[in-house]
C-alpha cells in the first residue's frame, strides 16, 4: 500500500460518495431525488460536486407542499456520517461553477465532472470513502474540456487511470472491465468505448481470457460461490463451425479452455442471439448462467437495457475500489425539468453498498 494510503478501520464506517456528473445534465436532479426519496439508504453518503449546482437541482425537483431539501456544505468525507436524513451533504471539489444552461454541452461542466471522479477515486484509494457511485457525465463535454480529460472516453477509463497512477502501475497492469446488471441479467464486456472496427480487433485470446477471469473473481465475492459464466460468440450463430468466421474456433474457444484450467466454470462460445435469453432470470425461473461475457459494447448492452434501463447498474470490475453507476446518460432533453427518474441511481447505490460490504477497496486482490 502506498505510504499516503490511510489504513482501513473496522470501528468507523466510511461514507459513500456520489459524484455529481455533468452539471448541465440530469445527474444533480436524480441525486437530490435520491436523498429526498430514500433518506435512510442515503444516510452517511455525500456528493462530490458543486454546491450551487446541487441547490439549483433541489429547486428544480421541489414539490409544492413539501419542505425544501437543504443542501449542506461539508469540508471532509467523515462529516457526512453526522448529517441528518433528508439533507444533501456536498463537498466542493473544485472552483465553484457559474450558472450554466441546462442540456447543453459545456466544456467547463465536462472538466468539473471529470475532476469530481478523480477526486472520488483518490478518496476511495485512500480508504476515506467505501464506494463510489457516479452520476452521468457527458463524453462530448469532457472531450471539449481538452487535456487531460479529452483522452478518456468515459468513467471507466478515468478510474483506471487514477488507480494505476496511485499504485505506480501502467494502464496495462490495471485491467478493468465494465459489467452491466439488473435483476434479470449480468453482462461483462471484452471491449467498451471503441469503434466497432476496433472492437473486433480487441477479440483476442488474452482479452477474452482476462474478461472471464475478472468476471469470475469479482462474482465469487458477490455470490459467495463460483459463478456460472457463458461466453457469447462474435459471429452469427457463433460462427456456425467456421462457416461465418473462425474467431470462435481460433480465439474464443481456446480462451474458454484456458479459463477452465484456472478453475472458472465457463462454457461457450454460444450463439449471441440466444445466450442472453438463456441467462435471463425471472420470478421462479433462475437463469442458466450468472454472467454473460459479451464481445463488444452493443452486443452486451442492448439486451441489458432492453430488459430494464430504469434498474440497470454499471459496475467497474478489476479496480481496487468499488464503483457503480446508473445505466443511462445525461439526458439533456430532460435536464432542468425535474422529471428525471432516479430509479437507476438508487439501484446503483444499493449495489455499491452491497459490494462494499463484501469487497475491501484496500486490496486489489479482492476485485481482480
Amino acid at each position: 500500500m502506498p505510504h499516503n494510503a490511510m489504513p482501513p478501520t473496522l470501528q468507523t464506517p466510511s461514507p459513500l460518495v456520489i459524484t455529481m456528473g455533468d452539471a448541465a445534465g440530469i445527474g444533480p436532479e436524480i441525486i437530490v431525488k435520491a436523498f429526498r426519496d430514500a433518506p435512510q439508504m442515503l444516510q452517511g453518503s455525500f456528493v462530490a460536486g458543486d454546491v450551487e449546482t446541487l441547490r439549483r437541482a433541489a429547486r428544480a425537483v421541489f414539490r409544492p407542499g413539501e419542505p425544501a431539501l437543504p443542501v449542506a456544505v461539508i469540508d471532509a468525507p467523515e462529516q457526512a456520517l453526522q448529517m441528518p436524513p433528508r439533507c444533501v451533504p456536498v463537498l466542493q471539489v473544485g472552483e465553484p461553477l457559474p450558472d450554466m444552461a441546462w442540456g447543453r454541452i459545456n466544456a467547463q461542466a465536462g472538466a468539473f465532472a471529470a475532476q469530481s471522479v478523480q477526486w472520488a477515486a483518490h478518496a476511495a484509494l485512500q480508504n476515506r470513502v467505501r464506494a463510489i457511485v457516479t452520476a452521468p457525465l457527458h463524453k462530448e463535454a469532457m472531450s471539449a474540456a481538452g487535456a487531460p480529460f479529452d483522452r478518456f472516453p468515459g468513467h471507466t477509463e478515468l478510474l483506471q487511470d487514477s488507480a494505476a497512477k496511485f499504485f505506480g502501475k501502467s494502464i496495462s497492469d490495471m485491467p478493468v472491465r465494465m459489467m452491466l446488471a439488473n435483476d434479470a441479467l449480468r453482462v461483462v464486456l471484452v471491449s467498451i468505448h471503441v469503434s466497432l472496427l476496433h472492437a473486433l480487433s480487441a477479440v483476442t485470446f488474452d482479452n477474452v481470457l482476462e474478461t472471464i477471469r475478472i468476471g469470475h473473481h469479482s462474482l465469487v465475492k458477490v455470490l459467495g460461490r463460483v459463478p456460472r459464466i457463458a461466453v457469447a460468440g462474435l459471429n452469427p450463430h457463433a460462427g456456425e463451425g467456421g462457416l461465418f468466421g473462425r474467431e470462435e474456433i481460433d480465439v474464443i474457444a481456446p480462451a474458454i479452455a484456458a479459463a477452465r484450467s484456472l478453475g472458472c466454470t465457463v462454457s461457450g462460445p454460444w450463439a449471441p442471439d440466444t445466450v442472453f435469453m438463456r441467462a435471463r432470470q425471472g420470478p421462479g425461473k433462475p437463469g442458466e448462467f450468472d454472467l454473460v461475457v459479451a464481445m463488444y459494447h452493443d452486443q452486451g448492452l442492448i439486451p441489458v437495457k432492453y430488459l430494464g434501463i430504469d434498474e440497470g447498474v454499471n459496475v467497474t470490475l478489476g479496480l481496487p475500489l468499488v464503483r457503480t453507476s446508473p445505466d443511462h446518460g445525461t439526458a439533456f432533453d430532460l435536464a432542468g425539468s425535474g422529471r428525471a427518474d432516479a430509479s437507476s441511481l438508487l439501484a446503483a447505490i444499493r449495489m455499491a453498498q452491497a459490494l462494499s460490504a463484501t469487497i475491501s477497496p484496500s486490496h486489489s486482490s479482492d476485485v481482480h
